[in-house]
């Protein structure tokens, strides 16, 4: 018996042709720049699902320039990223949460792009088979008549052409967004079958209100006592213990609960703490090509005092505050707290 035909579907591929259509000089580099995050996407999922198979789970016995251990996985991804980014000499500069410094790949003359990436963000769940990611940003350099260097890098969220992530969980998903008027969130799904990311969700919308919030309530102790009162507002609701709150879901894997809160509505809080004041996550690699794609579907991501697209970055692994999720309740937390939010340490 012949299998039904397949309905008309959309590859990652395509859609990046479709939006390279709507720019007439476009030489094509950019558009082969997202295939290759895509391939190279490809090849990682197909090694985390093999966890606990082949020999990728645990550390290496390295430490990053972040002071945390690096995971096989950390590094098989970040060097399968690197391998495979800008093959037709597109990428000027690469920088990745598990290297100290920026590399500058030999191009032909066409690498117009900057690459800022976390390869594998929560690979220290991947043991309990919790859903990882990666994080990718795409900016174009500042100066195309001068040597590459680190202020073609460091530059504020406001300036990408592109980001998004990809989710190694239950299915693999690869969501994207441009920095064009009217761009939308998309999202692609691996069917392993055949091997393409598919487009299943299309122009995603985050509901403005947040029904969910994601924190590590765990620090409690170490937050200012105004995120202290946010949070219990958030969890009690603002008429304080009469049940109206939202509800608490925290995975603690950033991209894991940062795709939840996207599709069903809801904040995502890492603030600072008496150990961390300036914030834990990293504002290149995670907080500006988050915060892009919550904007792009309707939300907003904050560091409490201002947009995370508007700070310029001073160093290439500067932590940051991050509030993100739905556009209302984000704006909320920050009127509350811009203006009064001091140093975890005093």
């Amino acid at each position: 018996m012949l299998a039904t035909p397949r309905r008309f579907v959309t590859t990652v591929e395509s859609h990046f042709f479709t939006q390279q259509q709507h720019h007439p000089g476009a030489r094509g580099d950019f558009t082969s720049l997202l295939n290759d995050i895509a391939l190279a996407a490809k090849i990682v999922s197909s090694e985390t699902n093999k966890a606990g198979l082949v020999d990728i789970l645990g550390a290496t016995g390295d430490t990053n320039v972040q002071g945390e251990q690096v995971q096989k996985l950390d590094d098989y991804a970040n060097s399968i990223f690197k391998r495979y980014l800008g093959t037709r000499g597109q990428v000027c500069a690469i920088a990745s949460e598990e290297d100290e410094d920026v590399t500058y790949p030999e191009t032909d003359g066409n690498g117009n792009y900057v690459v800022v990436m976390d390869p594998l963000d929560g690979s220290s769940n991947i043991e309990a088979n919790v859903s990882v990611g990666t994080i990718f940003a795409i900016y174009r350099r500042k100066n195309d008549l001068k040597k590459i260097g680190i202020e073609d890098v460091l530059q504020p969220g406001r300036n990408l052409l592109a980001a998004g992530y990809v989710i190694y969980g239950s299915s693999t998903m690869f969501v994207y967004t441009n920095n064009t008027e009217n761009a939308g969130v998309h999202g692609f799904t691996l069917d392993p079958s055949i091997g393409e990311f598919l487009l299943s969700h299309e122009d995603i919308k985050t509901p403005p209100v947040a029904k969910i919030y994601s924190v590590n309530e765990a620090y409690e102790p170490k937050w200012p006592s105004e995120v202290g009162d946010v949070v219990k507002q958030l969890k009690y609701g603002n008429k304080g213990q009469d049940g109206s709150g939202m509800s608490s879901r925290y995975i603690g894997s950033l991209v894991a609960d940062f795709h939840r809160n996207l599709l069903y509505g809801g904040v995502f809080l890492y603030p600072p703490t008496k150990g961390k004041p300036e914030g834990k996550l990293r504002l290149m690699c995670e907080g500006a090509p988050l915060a892009l794609v919550a904007q792009n579907a309707g939300g907003y991501a904050s560091n409490g005092q201002m947009a995370i697209l508007d700070i310029q970055p001073r160093e290439l692994h500067q932590r940051v505050p991050l509030y993100i999720g739905s556009g209302e309740t984000v704006h909320w937390i920050e009127k509350q707290l811009a203006g009064t939010t001091k140093s975890a340490s005093q």
